[in-house]
Order: C-alpha cells, then structure tokens, then sequence
C-alpha cells in the first residue's frame, strides 16, 4: 500500500484521479491518489464542471476501503455484543482485541479509520475552501458547500465518538506552522459539527432528481444534528429535529429484509446511503466492499465472512420477530432470495443485512459491490423521537414512534411483538434501547449506543470494558510519531 501524506500534517492537493492496488490474502481495493497524477488545487479548481467533479471525488471517497471495510468494522462494530470476529480462527486475528479491548495504539485499524475520516474531511475542505472562488451557478455552488459541511460533519461525528478529542481542521493549512494540529477539545469539535449541519440544513434541498440521488438532503442533515444531539443528551434539540425529519415525508419500508436488498436502494425510507454500484466492464470503479468483507464464506457470490451475529444478539430478538430472519444469514437455510447457504462453514451466521444475492456477482468484480451502505433511515428517526420524548417525561408519547417502528416489524402478525404500554420512564427507557438494539441490528449503532447510555461497564464488562478507558479508542501511535509530539494518547492506553 503506498503511504498517503497524513492530512492532519501538510496539504493534500485533491485527488480526482484514483489508482487501484490489489493485494493477495485479503485483497484490498480503494481509492489511493498517486500525487504524481493530482491535479493542484490552484489550477483545478477553474469552472462548474471542476467544482461538480469535486464533489463526485467527495462521495467517491466514503466508499473507500477505510471509510467502509476492515477500519470502521474494528472501530465502529467489533466492540459490540451483537458481533463476533468471523471468517476462520487465525485470519485477521486483530479483531479480537478490538472485541476483547486489549487493542493497542499501534493497531493498523486505528490509523486507517483516522486517515479514512481526515481524508474526507481534507475532500470537504478543498471544496470549501476553492469553491466560492469559482464562478458558476450560485444556486448549485451554495448546494456543493453545504453538502462538503454535511460530509465534514459526519466524518468529525464518526472520529469524535470514537476517540474524543482530535483534531479539528476547519480550513486548509497556510503553510507549515499549520501542518501538526493539536488535539481539540471534544466539546468544541462537537460544537463545529453541529454548526456544520445547521448551515447545510438551511440550504440543502428536502428531494433531488434522479440524476443527484445520494447527495446530502436537507432530512441527512437534521436527522444526523438530532443523532449528535442524543450523544450530547440534549433531548429538546433531538425532539425538535426528530419531529422536523417526521414531517418532510419520510415513512418505513413495508418488508424489513427487503429494505436492504440492491433492487430497493434509496427509498423511501433511506435518508442517506453511501452509494456503491455494479459499473460494467470497470471493477476499479466498482470498489466497494461493504459487502465483500461480510459475506458468506465459501460460496460463489459471498464474501470473506468478518463481523458476524454473535449468539447474543441472535437471542435478544422477541419471539417470533421476523427481524431475527432478515438481519442474520443462518448456516442451513435458504434466503428468500433463494440462496442455499451450506449447513457447513467456518461461521454459524452471516450480516443479511450486507448480503446481495449470488445470482448478483459478476466474475472479475468485488462480490456485492453494488451494495449501498445505510448511515441514516427513518427507523432511527422514530426510535430517537421516542427516546427524546421519553427522557422529557413525555412517555406516553414516546410510544407512538415506537409502535411504528413494531408495527412495521409485526408485518400485520398480530400474535407477535405486542405493544408497548408501560409509561413508567425507566421500563419505557429499557424498551426503547432493546428496539434500537433490535432494529438497527449489524448497523454500526449498537456498540456507541449502549457507551452513550452509560451501560459500557454492564453489557461490555465480561470482555474486559472498563469505564474511565474504553469510552474511546487509542489515538493511533503513527499520528501521534507524525505529529512530533502535538498529539497526545487517551488515558490508559
């Protein structure tokens, strides 16, 4: 792999155009810029169709190996209860510390989230920063600015909640004395996310043509400020925005397992999707692997097996919940894509949720890279307005929400998951964290969920989660090497 320039060190001119580098074992593809091939930004950044192109290479980037693999499923997953490691015992063992908490500073895993975040911060930034200058559609360069602050926002989201403090680059740097920034305090990065997505939401469109479906909306923008605002615990602005997010036509999917298959991407329950797509006759365009890296093993059409249901989560289900089914691949069964799953393999279960159908996979093309990968859906919505309403005593309120998102799961069985009824806030509060554990299933919710709702010690503690610590994640010992000492480590690693 080539070393890209850290960003939180120097100027990264932006990248359009991307090289490809395959490795053996667990191959890896992703958009790594060779600065031989970049474009300098003063010279780039001239008409409309440059300020369209940046844009593109900014969405581009979150689909990148850093931003969608191995990185955030260490960082952002593997802490979990709902996962195991997956594949086969000795393949990628680094997992396991993650999942144990013995990880350590140097992990690889740490300095490829860091640098995948930094990278699409450094995107949003270059369009910021050279897009005003260029002369265009006011309308349009208005719309690109705000969707940059959208990606900043959710990529500063992303770091802030795995490692507190860090970083916090608003503009490019002017010159050297700018390359090593210090850690920011967590409470101010918070403070510029949140600054970030009040400016996008007041000039982002609530809908695009077809042509621009995936940009950022004016919903991805509120609906992200109301999940920052309920890792700040300030419920009024999650009730507020949760009831904004209500009104502008989202609704749920009817059928729960097909909600994440390939043939009902962006609807109408979708508010953002990173978008990954099948490109005929160009495997390095098609470069997602979302899907891959979590997919069967063994099979043609599957994956690599990594971050699979663990038997807890397969137990939290209600009886009877169809979720169970159509969040996890069991060994034995055939899908209801008609996919017979060997009742042999290195894995009792597999993410359903990342699955694409075998008939899908395309020789020579990363299996399932026609996957998008769901950041916000209106499920979340409603479980966050019913959690807002509950920690401000409105109870009985909050079960509204909350029976939407079980009635949609019942799928008008009504011999299964009943409805909620308690309004005492504790019961009610346990309710709602079981739905959004349910729910939001192998979706990169659960392991920050249960950190943000004070429980890290209760659910994690048997692995080794120790309070005081394991909130965040070690800064990654290479930042730290780069920085000449601005950077500083988290307590206890």
């Amino acid at each position: 792999m080539k070393n890209s320039t850290k960003y939180s060190r120097k100027v990264v001119a932006l990248g359009l155009i991307a090289s490809i580098i395959s490795f053996q074992s667990c191959k890896k593809s992703f958009l790594n810029v060779d600065p031989a091939q970049n474009t300098a930004a003063t010279q780039f950044f001239k008409t409309q169709d440059d300020a369209t192109k940046a844009v593109s290479a900014m969405y581009a980037n979150l689909r990148e190996w850093n931003n969608i693999a191995f990185a955030p499923i260490a960082v952002e997953s593997m802490g979990s209860d709902d996962v195991e490691k997956g594949s086969t015992a000795s393949d990628a063992t680094f997992f396991n510390d993650y999942h144990k908490f013995t990880i350590t500073a140097g992990d690889a895993q740490l300095g490829g989230f860091w640098k995948g975040q930094y990278q699409n911060i450094n995107f949003a930034n270059q369009i910021l920063t050279n897009v005003p200058g260029i002369t265009m559609d006011e309308t349009l360069k208005a719309r690109y600015l705000a969707e940059a602050k959208f990606i900043r926002a959710y990529s500063y989201f992303r770091l802030v909640r795995a490692f507190g403090d860090v970083p916090l680059r608003l503009t490019l740097p002017k010159d050297a004395s700018e390359y090593n920034l210090p850690r920011t305090a967590k409470a101010q990065v918070w403070a510029a996310i949140e600054t970030d997505l009040t400016d996008a939401a007041n000039v982002l469109p609530q809908t695009y043509s077809s042509a621009d479906i995936g940009h950022a909306t004016k919903g991805a923008a509120i609906a992200l400020h109301a999940k920052v605002a309920m890792y700040l615990k300030k419920w009024s602005d999650v009730l507020n925005y949760t009831n904004q997010v209500m009104g502008m036509g989202y609704s749920l999917f009817p059928n729960y397992e097909q909600m994440f298959r390939t043939n009902h991407k962006n609807n109408q329950e979708s508010i953002f999707e990173i978008q990954c797509a099948l490109i005929p006759n160009n495997p390095d365009a098609s470069n997602s692997q979302y899907s891959q890296v979590q997919g069967v093993r063994g099979v043609t059409g599957g994956g690599w097996g990594f971050n699979v249901p663990s038997p807890e989560l397969a137990a939290a289900y209600e009886t009877g919940d169809p979720r169970r089914d159509a969040t996890i691949i069991f060994r034995g069964e055939t899908t209801p894509e008609g996919d017979k799953i060997p009742a042999t393999g290195d894995n009792p279960m597999y993410n359903q949720k990342s699955y694409v159908p075998f008939s899908l996979y395309v020789s020579g093309f990363n299996e399932g890279c026609q996957q998008n990968k769901i950041v916000l859906r209106y499920a979340d919505v409603l479980l966050m307005n019913a959690e807002a309403n509950n920690e401000l005593g409105n109870s009985a309120a909050a079960l509204i929400p909350l029976e939407q998102v079980r009635a949609r799961a019942r799928a008008g069985n009504n011999a299964i998951l009943p409805k909620v009824i308690t309004t005492d806030q504790a019961t009610l509060r346990k309710a709602i964290y079981q739905e959004r554990r349910v729910e939001l299933a192998m979706e990169f919710e659960r392991y920050f969920d249960v950190i943000r709702q004070g429980r890290g010690t209760e659910v994690f503690g048997s692995r080794g989660w120790k309070a005081g610590k394991n909130e965040v994640w070690p800064v990654p010992q290479n930042e730290i090497d780069l920085s000449g000492g601005a950077l500083t480590q988290n307590p206890g690693y």
